[in-house]
């Protein structure tokens, strides 16, 4: 099995206790209105939403993939940060055991935030990583990442 991590980083002007709960505690709900091309549905399968929980994310229509099953692993209230495990789903193709991502909020000057976001993908034996599929995994995330801050720009009595 080989590890590959990516880093990747999006500023946004939004501050990071906000922009945590949207896009973390409020996700189940808030994604689906936000970006339904991407994520139409999730469904907590087990757990409370803390550490262990399985959920369900069911893509949108305009998705190559169906649906993926994630693990919670760890989420810090207090330093807005998240981790969570893709462990089932076709986006796991028969390339990924599993792919791991760590999202981190941070204060940037001026009032926004710096959201940091780790991923680690996990490959089946010694299967090479399609750099494609990567950048265009970033640019979707990238994608939402301002596509919350447009709504939360759009609505700035939420999360306070």
């Amino acid at each position: 099995m080989g590890v590959f991590t990516y880093e990747m980083e999006v500023a946004t002007s939004i501050p990071p206790a906000k922009m945590f709960k949207a896009f973390v505690l409020d996700a189940d709900n808030l994604f689906p209105k936000v970006v339904p091309q991407a994520i139409k549905s999730s469904e907590l399968l087990e757990g409370d939403g803390g550490p262990g929980s399985i959920k369900k994310i069911t893509f949108g229509e305009g998705s190559q993939f169906k649906c993926v099953k994630h693990k919670v692993e760890g989420i810090d209230k207090e330093n807005f940060s998240y981790c969570y495990s893709v462990i089932e789903g076709d986006v796991l193709t028969n390339t990924f055991e599993k792919i791991s991502y760590e999202t981190k909020f941070m204060a940037a000057p001026g009032g926004g935030s710096i959201c940091k976001s780790s991923s680690k993908y996990y490959t089946i034996g010694g299967i090479e990583i399609n750099e494609e599929q990567i950048k265009a995994g970033k640019e979707r995330a990238s994608g939402m990442y301002k596509a919350v801050e447009a709504y939360l720009l759009a609505n700035p009595d939420l999360y306070n």
